[in-house]
């Protein structure tokens, strides 16, 4: 993708630059000083090349092809139509890209990704499932996520009762790294395969790995086709010159960064809005650290122009014969016409692998260009231990730790933690984190507010289902700039399934990981609300917007 002619000179300048310094050379000769100072730790410069496998998936997977699809064929040929993925992160969400983007299917499977210890969904999905349909695909990069963990270990309960062959482990398979805790469970377990991705691709650089190509040939997507298009991008990818697709779009990202216009906004057809979580998770993970970062508005409700703040920069993604709604492309040509940075990507219905690596390549010199490292993700594991620390209090006092406590308001509890650290200049976002029990219609009632929001303020929103966000803009909320507002929701749940194996039940699992999330932003320096609702009936909407009022005053 060459820059347009009337490509604004900040964008054409940084691209040039780019091209200039051969950054694309140097990151396909795993020249760790592109991500970090020569000066680093020996160990971190390690790091870093422990982490570039990704750049060879494309080619790897042409020798995988056969592998998988021989494995799904099996899985097929015995009746198991049904598919849940247990993984979270990287590791899920490449999975419902490929399940709900662009491309023809010619599988049956019906999948199910399960990224979440919320106790309504994991019950759903135990009451209805049929044990002699149901195959259970556990991806975990650490083999140890603490998520995945716990629903392997409930539905291997189930499935040990319920399974009508009685070779339950014919019905699990596993996509892990080589000498997990995972890897060695699925062969006490004699899991039906597993499989061992390269151990040098992080989970959110995984989708053109074994992570993607298993749910992808389950699925029935035409393999060869994905893996060919993610060829041909990363063929592009090398060059250093301007025309250059992965760096274009990175000089783009960049460059908009460096003015203010950090919030990229994503504006997609129908066929390819699935892939906007997946660039959230990628993006924010990314570069939200050391106070840097570009932030990812995703499943934002379209408004009129003068709607979107100055911090904002537009890539609209289609192909040209999407159905796309006339909204979004009209949108997108208005905010272009008045002078608004947007970046248009026309891509054809069969690009999906080459947009997973586009993204990936982008998204890589991105961290280049902010000076920070993309392969790293230090703040997620503060919102694990503090997780951990809640679970341990609930163990040992019987109560979670809740400080500062929530107070009775209105309908609901509410809690505001105000910090004391001076917040980064720059506008404001709002990010809802949103907790409360799986429910049909909340993504409406919470898209209402978004708009409202925007209308009134001009500030970028976004919405993060809990604990899954953790695994994505997670990152970017602590380790980003302190610009965000944030809204945590929590609820009370009609049952309590227990983690087979632990003292706690998946309601206060995520009820724990709800809490160390908002002990984190506070430690972190952020402004943050809490609302428990204690009524499933309570008006959501109307809580949201008055804590959002308590927060900006």
């Amino acid at each position: 993708m060459a820059p347009r002619s009337d490509t604004p000179p900040p964008f054409a300048d940084m691209l040039a630059s780019l091209a200039s310094r051969r950054v694309a050379t140097q990151i396909w000769q795993r020249d760790t000083a592109t991500f970090l100072p020569p000066s680093a730790a020996a160990e971190a410069h390690a790091a870093v090349r422990q982490r570039l496998g990704w750049l060879d998936a494309p080619t790897d997977a042409v020798a995988q092809v056969a592998e998988v699809e021989a494995f799904s064929g099996g899985a097929r040929d015995d009746g198991l139509h049904d598919v849940y993925l247990l993984g979270m992160g990287g590791s899920s969400l490449c999975a419902e890209v490929l399940r709900d983007g662009p491309g023809a299917r010619t599988s049956a499977c019906r999948l199910t990704v399960l990224d979440t210890t919320d106790e309504r969904a994991v019950r759903d999905v135990s009451e209805q499932l049929a044990p002699e349909r149901s195959l259970f695909l556990v991806a975990s990069k650490s083999g140890s996520t603490t998520e995945v963990t716990a629903l392997e270990r409930h539905f291997w309960s189930i499935m040990s009762q319920r399974a009508p062959d009685g070779a339950c482990g014919a019905h699990f398979a596993a996509v892990t790294d080589p000498g997990t805790s995972l890897a060695g469970l699925a062969e006490e377990r004699r899991y039906r395969r597993t499989f061992m991705n390269r151990p040098d691709i992080g989970g959110r650089y995984s989708a053109l790995s074994l992570f993607g190509l298993v749910p992808a040939a389950l699925l029935g997507l035409d393999l060869r086709a994905l893996v060919a298009s993610a060829q041909r991008m990363a063929a592009s990818c090398r060059v250093d010159s301007t025309a250059n697709p992965g760096l274009a779009l990175a000089a783009f990202i960049s460059a908009e960064a460096a003015a203010g216009r950090d919030k990229l906004t994503l504006l997609t057809s129908a066929p390819w809005a699935p892939l906007g979580a997946w660039i959230e998770q990628l993006v924010a993970e990314s570069t939200g650290k050391d106070g840097r970062g570009v932030l990812p508005i995703v499943g934002e409700p379209a408004g009129a122009p003068d709607d979107y703040g100055p911090d904002r920069a537009f890539v609209a993604i289609a192909s040209p014969d999407d159905p796309a709604p006339a909204s979004t492309l009209a949108l997108a040509q208005t905010l272009e016409a008045e002078g608004r940075p947007v970046l248009r990507l026309e891509v054809r219905p069969d690009d999906l692998g080459a947009e997973f690596f586009r993204w990936e390549f982008a998204t890589a010199v991105v961290g280049t260009v902010l000076g920070v490292n993309p392969f790293d993700e230090p703040d997620v594991r503060a919102a694990k231990s503090r997780t951990a620390a809640q679970l341990e209090a609930l163990r040992t006092a019987g109560a979670f730790r809740v400080d500062p406590p929530l107070e009775p308001r209105a309908g609901c509890l509410l809690r505001l933690s105000r910090s004391a650290r001076p917040r980064d200049p720059g506008p404001r976002f709002l990010a809802i984190l949103d907790y409360l029990p799986g429910e049909a219609g909340r993504a409406d009632v919470i898209a209402r507010v978004r708009a409202d929001h925007r209308r009134a303020t001009g500030q970028a929103t976004t919405h993060g289902v809990g604990p899954r966000y953790l695994h994505s803009t997670g990152q970017y909320h602590k380790g980003g700039p302190n610009t965000g507002v944030f809204v945590l929701l929590t609820g009370v749940d009609a049952t309590r399934t227990a983690v087979p194996g632990e003292s706690y039940s998946f309601s206060a699992l995520k009820h724990a990981q709800a809490l160390g999330d908002f002990d984190a932003l506070v430690a972190a320096g952020r402004d943050v609300a809490h609302i428990h609702v204690e009524d499933s009936a309570a008006p959501v909407g109307e809580l949201i917007t008055r804590a959002i009022r308590g927060l900006l005053g």
